[in-house]
């Protein structure tokens, strides 16, 4: 079952024609999945700046249907996936609230796991393969 995250559009994501910057759409989706990754109950400070690995964004993709703008509520659904022991990807689609059918964005981000000092490939650890379940499709 995908992890849903709710957000408003705030001024700040928003570029001089008033709607949201192409780059910040990433943003927002980083913020899903912090807050998944919360939910599921990891320690964000450890996970972020003292673990013994790193999960860099290997691959970024973000296809729009619709402009979104301040003020806009959305609800962003996260779906990760294992690609295999080294690397998962996750795929978002962003709604606007109320609005289940159509999404105004698709995002998909590829993640490999590493050792931050030697940065070299590492296996992705037991908690965020449990992660990866927790919120996988259940036809995956």
């Amino acid at each position: 079952m995908p992890f849903t995250y709710s957000r408003t559009v705030r001024f700040q994501d928003t570029d001089a024609a008033g709607v949201v910057y192409f780059a910040n759409v990433l943003a927002m989706c980083h913020e899903a999945y912090e807050e998944s990754l919360a939910t599921a109950g990891i320690n964000l400070p450890s996970f972020f700046s003292r673990s013994s690995v790193g999960f860099p964004i290997v691959h970024a993709s973000v296809d729009f249907f619709r402009p979104m703008f301040c003020g806009d509520r959305q609800v962003i659904s996260l779906t990760p996936k294992q690609l295999d022991p080294h690397k998962f990807e996750i795929f978002y689609e962003v709604f606007g609230a109320g609005e289940s059918d159509q999404p105004v964005a698709k995002v998909n981000t590829r993640h490999v796991c590493i050792d931050p000092t030697s940065r070299t490939r590492k296996e992705i650890p037991p908690t965020i393969i449990q992660w990866l379940h927790q919120w996988q499709a259940s036809s995956v």
